[in-house]
């Protein structure tokens, strides 16, 4: 009962007990309690560290139960101090924290460009950015399929946002509609007033807050590079403006697949068209569009019988010739 004023239980039957019967000794509340003496003295101890027994004027082997109204001031004061000492800690735990950021701030560029270095950073960063969100989080997600780990890690979160009135809205590969786990989680969040849409790719991994902090992934190839925090408010409107841009471009996950269009293709063929007309390797056109080497070696051959080229670039080129898309 009262273990949150520093007392275990053997010092409280001790305690009640001598209160009980004044004049007991030691023996006399071991046999009581059925305590050993080593039990007993510690519990004793115990008691005498919070001022709530005494040795008796009446002779040193006795000892003295302070009145359990003064008792309960007494360990109330002591609770008292000790929660003062801890707000004392804490304020110098602040100060020491403001300095050390400080320290280690480069002056100048704190407020304009920020480098996060490995994954760790980001994910340390991006966990006290969270908190400070108050409006709107938009989020670029490439990488195709979402896994397992990654949902339970972040809807936590998600979920918080969404209940204190947070706008989300993320841009996901039109190839995450293809695994179940990203759909689920994607219709989780959109019963919670989150929305999602999906293009065929994206240029890079990407989140906005509040319309005044972007942070962007430093290598759209390595996202283990890190990221670059950027808080200029031209930059951030630029990116916030290429986020609109593919917002309107994109389909709600929810509905139904864009169909093809008049030549057959759908919206991931035409990009992976793009892609190839560019020389990227189907190991690249895989990275954006989210699927696996063998998936894009497939779109691939594909396109290439249904243009009647015999490589992956000629098959661009005789795309753009066609109209479909500007060389």
């Amino acid at each position: 009962m009262f273990d949150v004023l520093g007392m275990d239980a053997t010092a409280e039957v001790v305690y009640r007990e001598m209160l009980a019967h004044p004049q007991d000794g030691v023996a006399d509340l071991m046999c009581r309690l059925q305590l050993t003496e080593q039990a007993v003295l510690t519990a004793l101890d115990t008691l005498s560290e919070l001022a709530l027994v005494r040795h008796s004027s009446e002779g040193p082997q006795n000892f003295h139960a302070v009145d359990p109204h003064l008792a309960a001031e007494i360990l109330l004061a002591r609770q008292r101090a000790e929660l003062a000492a801890q707000q004392q800690r804490m304020q110098e735990a602040q100060a020491a924290v403001v300095q050390l950021k400080s320290e280690f701030t480069q002056e100048g560029v704190r407020d304009e460009l920020h480098r996060l270095k490995g994954v760790d950073c980001v994910r340390d960063y991006l966990a006290t950015l969270y908190d400070r969100i108050a409006d709107e989080l938009l989020t670029f997600a490439p990488g195709g399929a979402q896994t397992a780990a990654n949902v339970r890690s972040s809807r936590p979160l998600a979920e918080d946002l969404l209940e204190h009135g947070v706008q989300m809205r993320t841009v996901y590969l039109d190839s995450a509609r293809n695994d179940p786990v990203t759909v689920a989680h994607a219709e989780c969040l959109a019963a919670l007033g989150g929305r999602i849409r999906t293009v065929p790719s994206l240029p890079n991994r990407m989140i906005i807050c509040d319309r005044r902090i972007a942070i962007v992934a430093a290598d759209p190839d390595d996202t283990a590079a890190g990221a670059v925090v950027l808080q200029s408010a031209g930059v951030v409107s630029s990116l916030y403006a290429l986020f609109e841009s593919v917002w309107q471009s994109a389909q709600p996950m929810g509905a139904t697949a864009i169909p093809a269009d008049e030549q057959g293709l759908s919206p991931q063929q035409m990009e992976a068209l793009r892609l190839l007309s560019l020389g990227h390797t189907d190991e690249a056109v895989a990275a954006r569009l989210g699927v696996s080497a063998r998936t894009a070696r497939r779109i691939a051959t594909k396109l290439m019988g249904h243009l009647g080229a015999r490589s992956r670039f000629q098959a661009g080129v005789y795309a753009a010739a066609r109209g479909l898309f500007r060389p």
